[in-house]
């Protein structure tokens, strides 16, 4: 099982923040992508849908072979990754809002926190606020229309910059000290974030945390590749490849493909 590779899914480009940080820090482990950019983004749709969705790509993740799953997409891992860790017997690793690290170290008793709707209304992030920040003050924002320009392309484009400093601007006002980035996509935006806060403000992603939690499970799981072959890396997407492929950088060897799925 151990050059199994490893599986990803999110839905869309954003889960690449996650995947880089998990091949980075484990260089020798094969990886599948899953970009479900069709149906991006899940925070606005029902819970109902975003499990059915979350199935069909564990299922097409599994049926290739993955040894461990990555729901690289916090809308799904909040309405989703009980029911799969239930259903499914691979392990499974969540990503989730990291309100706790932030509500921990503030300094101004005031965070803030970007995500989508349906990660924000979700019983898991209610309960992690609940027991973290329940005496702090947590500027909650939707990122409303983030992910789909993101999705698009349009990353640097005058229609992402007013929307963040609409977002941020509640925030600043509000002396946060630390920004949770509560969606896998939301990392592509810090450079332009940095511009918009305030130098004492700290921003928050999961992606290392991940990576390290993903080395923790093959290893307690004793299905780490140990392999010498060099890894290899499936990356599909059912939208554009060529948008997907702006953000996979400069490595030749990756290339994004069409799955019609």
């Amino acid at each position: 099982m151990s050059s199994q590779p490893i599986g990803f899914f999110d839905s869309g480009i954003g889960g690449i923040t996650i995947w880089k940080e998990v091949t980075t820090l484990l260089p020798n482990e094969n990886t599948i992508y899953l970009a479900d950019s069709k149906n991006a983004p899940y925070g606005e749709k029902p819970k109902e849908d975003i499990l059915r969705l979350s199935i069909k790509n564990t299922e097409y993740l599994l049926n290739k072979g993955c040894k461990l799953i990555v729901v690289a997409c916090n809308t799904a891992t909040t309405n989703a990754i009980d029911y799969l860790r239930t259903h499914y017997n691979v392990p499974f690793i969540g990503i989730e809002p990291a309100i706790k690290p932030a509500a921990l170290q503030t300094k101004t008793n005031s965070v803030g926190i970007l995500a989508t709707k349906g990660t924000l209304a979700s019983s898991l992030f209610s309960k992690t606020s609940a027991l973290y920040a329940s005496n702090i003050k947590v500027t909650e924002q939707v990122g409303i229309g983030l992910v789909d320009l993101i999705e698009q392309g349009k990353l640097n484009s005058p229609e992402m910059t007013s929307l963040l400093r609409t977002y941020i601007a509640p925030m600043v006002a509000a002396d946060i000290d630390y920004l949770v980035l509560g969606c896998t996509h939301y990392p592509f935006l810090i450079e332009q974030l940095r511009t918009m806060l305030p130098e004492t403000v700290t921003i928050i992603d999961s992606g290392k945390a991940i990576a390290k939690q993903t080395q923790h499970i093959l290893t307690a799981n004793h299905i780490e590749n140990t392999t010498n072959k060099i890894a290899t890396h499936s990356i599909a997407t059912n939208y554009k490849p060529e948008i997907l492929q702006q953000f996979l950088g400069d490595d030749a060897s990756l290339k994004a493909s069409y799955l019609n799925f």
